[in-house]
């Protein structure tokens, strides 16, 4: 297995590849790119969230709760955890609920994961979604605009 390092701009090493055989006995490559560590402990670290979630935390504060992503610092010290909340009159409650219960989602964190040290966890409201509904509606109205124009002009064509 061969690896490639493509440098940025000041030289550094930006990622990393491996070339991957396309077919073994026709000796052409593909380039793959490999994960980045801090993203797969993210991955990790989402899915163990939101199983604690399900079945461990008690506290009434913190009620439906959709993990959307993590972001965690490449130095493994701290963790961005965007939620969503759905009611919309409860969200500072319960984000304040899983601020206080930061420590405790640490420690049940150490239990499952093979670190030396877990990142301190920041829980956040993600803004994003409302964001992206829109951007879905508006690709929407593009398409029945477009399937309209397109009726039109079958029309005029016969």
């Amino acid at each position: 297995m061969r690896t490639t390092v493509y440098p940025d701009k000041r030289g550094y090493a930006a990622g990393t590849t491996r070339s991957v055989p396309l077919f073994p006995s026709s000796g052409a490559f593909f380039t793959v790119p490999e994960h980045k560590r801090t993203d797969r402990i993210a991955d990790q670290i989402k899915m163990e969230i939101a199983d604690i979630l399900v079945k461990k935390v008690s506290d009434p504060r913190i009620g439906r709760v959709t993990v959307m992503s993590v972001n965690v610092t490449s130095d493994l010290q701290h963790a961005r955890v965007f939620v969503t909340v759905p009611q919309q009159k409860g969200r500072k409650e319960t984000l304040l609920g899983l601020k206080k219960a930061a420590g405790f989602f640490r420690k049940e964190l150490a239990m499952r994961l093979p670190l030396r040290r877990v990142p301190d966890l920041t829980f956040l409201n993600d803004t994003s979604t409302p964001h992206v509904n829109h951007v879905l509606e508006l690709l929407e109205e593009i398409k029945d605009t477009g399937n309209s124009q397109d009726a039109s002009e079958e029309e005029e064509c016969q």
